[in-house]
């Protein structure tokens, strides 16, 4: 998915001081005015758990963009959805009840009380932080670089592409072109695509010599082309400023649901801290050990970076 403004699925990571110092209290700033119907009386997700363990049913909305949240032959699936799936039945609701939105309507989606949680895969950034409230990180998506078969350039990471002057492809208006820039490929080298089929498309022409983007989703797009004359690299972190950026996602609450934030949170880390158990999950996706997001990368953090 192309990155045209924050309300797309991984967003810039890079915000303002200012933004990332309100983001640390995001209940306070974002107690959006919830009211029941007809009556103007206020209400919040305070009991929001003992809700939907009554009901056995939580409402999920999603985006259908593989390989973080879709519907197959009925199903849902992805990355997002199998562990919610797994966190929710052992919170004692067995149910998830899908809605499928645009990823921009998302947060509005939920805000407006269409759906319980977000499971979509959805990046934990500063601006984000203000409107809604985070999980725990699920995964980090470390960046790849898918080449052609057999490597030709004999790339590694994007510091390599500069060494090399490669041509790099990346998805108009994302992250990995201010990655590539931070590791010292010319913009001159740096090809914009509009989609993710472009990259192999382009790849396959000769057109650019390597397509950055995260391992995730190089790997699911190389399984959507099976048999192409194309390989996905190792994945690496890249780094700007001397951060490295991890690109975590999370599942999404209403201001107000912290105590099922802070059940969901409490069996999602029994999950993230058995890396076997994880990829025996999602592995099926694309996500592999590399994914599991460090015990000590925080959302407080990432919300205030």
């Amino acid at each position: 998915m192309t990155e045209r403004s924050d309300t797309t699925r991984r967003g810039f990571l890079t915000r303002t001081a200012a933004a990332g110092a309100l983001a640390t209290v995001p209940g306070l700033l974002s107690a959006c005015s919830r009211t029941q119907v007809g009556t103007g009386a206020p209400t919040g997700d305070g009991d929001l758990l003992a809700r939907l363990r009554k009901q056995g049913y939580v409402r999920v909305g999603f985006a259908g963009e593989a390989p973080y949240g879709y519907q197959d032959g009925g199903r849902l699936e992805g990355e997002a959805p199998t562990l919610h799936r797994e966190i929710f039945k052992a919170l004692g609701v067995p149910e998830l009840r899908p809605t499928l939105t645009d990823f921009g309507a998302l947060i509005p989606g939920l805000s407006a009380d269409r759906f319980d949680v977000v499971s979509a895969g959805m990046a934990i950034t500063p601006d984000r932080c203000r409107k809604v409230i985070f999980s725990e990180p699920e995964f980090v998506s470390p960046t790849s670089l898918m080449v052609r078969e057999g490597n030709p350039e004999g790339l590694s990471d994007l510091a390599s592409c500069a060494r090399e002057q490669a041509t790099v492809g990346v998805l108009t208006a994302a992250v990995e072109a201010g990655y590539a820039d931070a590791a010292g490929v010319p913009s001159s080298r740096v090809k914009a695509l509009a989609k993710q089929q472009d990259g192999v498309d382009a790849l396959l022409a000769g057109r650019i010599d390597a397509f950055a983007l995260t391992g995730i989703s190089l790997r699911w797009l190389a399984r959507t082309n099976k048999g192409a004359a194309v390989e996905v690299l190792a994945p690496f972190l890249p780094v700007i400023g001397g951060k490295k950026q991890y690109s975590p996602g999370g599942a999404v609450f209403r201001p107000g649901a912290e105590e099922l934030r802070d059940a969901f949170n409490g069996q999602l880390q029994k999950i993230t801290s058995d890396p076997d158990h994880y990829t025996g999950l999602i592995g099926r996706y694309g996500f592999t050990k590399a994914e599991v997001p460090p015990a000590n990368l925080r959302t407080a953090r990432l919300c205030a970076a």
